[in-house]
């Protein structure tokens, strides 16, 4: 964490909401398209750009999507998933100025910043069981590290991941009961991972497509696709199931209304386990 004068944290987010901006980037990116200067925003549109352009914008822009990019890449590096594509997103949105009524975690800002990922992966259908195992030990050799944590996967075998296993190797019953739908979902740390079913194969659920409607148009909203013709369902009919890894929204840039900037680069490490 850096500061251009004093050194302290971006403001701290709120159980189950990883990143406020995050979370209201739609919101106030149609804001921002509609006007260029309100009473309930700190800056204009012209000033939000220029702040989300500068060079240490930029600098921190990077580092945030190195490290978004090499826990996408942690997953295909050790263990036998295909990393098929990645969507990178990252917003700059306008602090909260005079006009709102209650207080605001931005209202100390002119502007910040926050990005996420999305990375697709493509596996066997025939050895689900197998990948998921791969990811589950990667994230024990993460835990088993200096303070149980350090590493960028936090799923492990502990309790569910362990049935989840052996549910798809065929060695036991599904880990949500006898008659839930096949289980498709791991979630730890703010990582989230979801996957095709394959058990039942005339009425499937499958990973989709990302999010057509986002924007590219730099500071404000910027879209990175790469490869950039790639689809999921290019990964799909390649390898035959799509595995797909979230990266919350997490902040790594801000202007303070005093004019000094903050950065961070998005912390996606697992957490220690507390269990």
């Amino acid at each position: 964490m850096t500061e251009s004068r004093t050194p302290g944290p971006l403001p701290q987010r709120t159980a189950g909401a990883k990143s406020v901006w995050g979370a209201l980037a739609a919101v106030v990116l149609l804001a921002v398209s509609a006007c260029s200067s309100t009473p309930d925003r700190a800056v204009g549109d012209r000033e939000l750009r220029e702040l989300g352009s500068s060079g240490r914008a930029v600098q921190a822009r990077e580092r945030a999507e190195e490290r978004l990019r090499d826990v996408a890449g942690a997953y295909a590096d050790r263990t036998a998933l295909s990393l098929g594509l990645v969507v990178v997103h990252d917003v700059c949105v306008p602090g909260s100025g005079p006009g709102w009524f209650f207080q605001q975690k931005t209202d100390d800002y002119k502007i910040a910043c926050s990005m996420n990922a999305t990375a697709y992966y493509g596996a066997d259908p025939e050895h689900l069981g197998d990948a998921l195992d791969e990811i589950l030990t990667a994230g024990d050799r993460d835990r088993s590290g200096p303070g149980g944590s350090g590493g960028s996967i936090p799923f492990t075998h502990t309790g569910y991941g362990k049935r989840l296993v052996a549910y798809y190797r065929g060695e036991g019953p599904n880990p949500q009961g006898a008659k839930a739908a096949e289980p498709t979902r791991l979630a730890a740390s703010g990582q989230t991972l979801t996957w095709d079913t394959t058990r039942v194969r005339d009425s499937r659920r499958l990973v989709e497509e990302p999010y057509a409607g986002l924007v590219d148009d730099p500071p404000v909203s910027r879209v990175v696709r790469d490869p950039k013709a790639a689809t999921v369902a290019t990964v799909r009919k390649r390898y035959g199931v799509v595995i797909r890894l979230e990266l919350p929204y997490r902040d790594y840039f801000g202007v303070l209304k005093n004019g000094r900037t903050r950065t961070a680069a998005p912390d996606v490490s697992p957490e220690p386990d507390s269990s």
